[in-house]
């Protein structure tokens, strides 16, 4: 596997991974998706629409979109699980696009620039920002798979993606997600 595709494979994780999550957060009431939990940010709602902001955040940079920080106003764009699935699929899928537009390793040293607002513009290849993005989406995963053990929904599997052994385990789901 070279790195262009290790990348794209990533990004088809990252998809699943958030699927099955925001599936799960699905059984739950909006009450209990808003609910205190402990974690580095308060709730599952918090946790998870932090991860959609930042994914637009690096999408953007990455795609010269020019939105810069105010893609975190507001820090909870989607208070509810049902909107939050939506919203993300669509910015996952964007990610997949994006990934399989790398065409060759050299794809990956590009320079990107990021907007740190008063700190001013930060200037990163588009490998550190995708390698940054992807570990900033399954830290927060994992914060998020843990509060869900505190609620009436089961928390889903998320590491049964790039094993050959798992493939039989993800092959239903991956062909409806169209991945």
């Amino acid at each position: 596997m070279t790195l262009v595709e290790h990348v794209r494979a990533m990004a088809r994780n990252n998809a699943w991974s958030n699927h099955r999550l925001l599936t799960a957060c699905a059984g739950l009431t909006d009450e209990a998706f808003a609910a205190p939990r402990t974690g580095f940010f308060p709730s599952l709602q918090a946790t998870l629409n932090h991860i959609l902001t930042v994914d637009w955040f690096y999408l953007d940079a990455l795609e010269g979109g020019g939105m810069g920080l105010s893609v975190f106003d507001p820090a909870v764009p989607y208070p509810t699980a049902a909107g939050l699935a939506e919203a993300q699929s669509a910015v996952d899928r964007r990610l997949i696009a994006f990934c399989d537009g790398l065409t060759d390793p050299d794809a990956l040293e590009r320079e990107v620039v990021i907007d740190r607002g008063k700190d001013g513009p930060d200037r990163e290849t588009v490998g550190q920002v995708l390698t940054h993005l992807f570990v900033h989406q399954i830290h927060h995963r994992g914060q998020a798979h843990a509060m869900l053990s505190g609620t009436c929904a089961e928390p889903p599997q998320l590491d049964e993606f790039f094993l050959d052994y798992d493939r039989h385990r993800r092959e239903g789901e991956m062909r409806r997600l169209r991945l």
